[in-house]
């Protein structure tokens, strides 16, 4: 589902005046828009907004500017199989096929940039650079997958809710300080556990002074080695 257009012009140039917050390591659009001059249309989505949905045609690629985005499936009884959280200067959208496997929502307000899935596959049918850089997103998110297979079929609660955490602290934290767009309930989802589970894991590494909370969702790791042989 696509909304109001904000801006098109090519990637990684000024918007509105200032430089699009992605960090230049993870903009890995702006690496292939140097090879290429790849235009990217940018949108806004309110928080809970559907940006694609399951089996929809795949025509384009995306990257998230600000805010966050959940990748999920819901199963046939209801339940909610979150996959992926994809964060600033996240690629997401990539699929092996013409539809996408899951769909993808706003978990906050969001701005996303997005462009043709056919110019980047014809850019890289041509380019070696791209095909490269293309490959390396698709294997990275092959990784995630297998990770979280992994984590939801051999690992108990408390080391689910040790190994989101330690994620988290590497690709969010900012002065020590994890702020979580995500609530209880995502998180859950995305770990296979109920929000009483992943609130008593909480609450029992709280107790154990391995993290502390400032407000409902801003979490501080006080303790990242006895996290890590939760996690180990």
């Amino acid at each position: 589902m696509l909304t109001q257009t904000l801006n098109t012009q090519p990637i990684n140039t000024q918007i509105g005046g200032k430089i699009a917050p992605v960090h230049p390591v993870s903009d890995q659009f702006g690496e292939i828009a140097g090879h290429i001059g790849l235009v990217a249309t940018e949108f806004s989505y309110r928080k809970e907004e559907e940006i694609y949905g399951e089996d929809e045609p795949s025509e384009y690629v995306y990257q998230v500017v600000t805010g966050a985005v959940r990748s999920y499936k819901l199963l046939s009884d209801g339940r909610r199989q979150i996959g992926s959280f994809h964060l600033p200067g996240d690629v997401f959208g990539l699929e092996s096929g013409s539809t996408h496997r899951l769909a993808a929502e706003a978990i906050i307000d969001t701005t996303v940039r997005l462009v043709k899935r056919a110019s980047l596959e014809k850019a890289a049918g041509t380019d070696v650079q791209v095909a490269r850089k293309l490959w390396a997103m698709t294997a990275g998110e092959l990784r995630h997958a297998e990770d979280h297979m992994l984590l939801l079929g051999r690992k108990t609660a408390m080391e689910r809710v040790a190994t989101f955490l330690l994620e988290m602290d590497r690709r969010l934290a900012v002065a020590g300080m994890m702020a979580l767009p995500m609530c209880r309930r995502d998180i859950g989802d995305y770990l296979g556990l109920t929000l009483e589970t992943v609130s008593r894991a909480l609450s029992q590494l709280h107790a154990q002074g391995i993290l502390g909370f400032s407000g409902a969702r801003q979490i501080v790791l006080r303790n990242r080695a006895r996290l890590h042989n939760l996690d180990a």
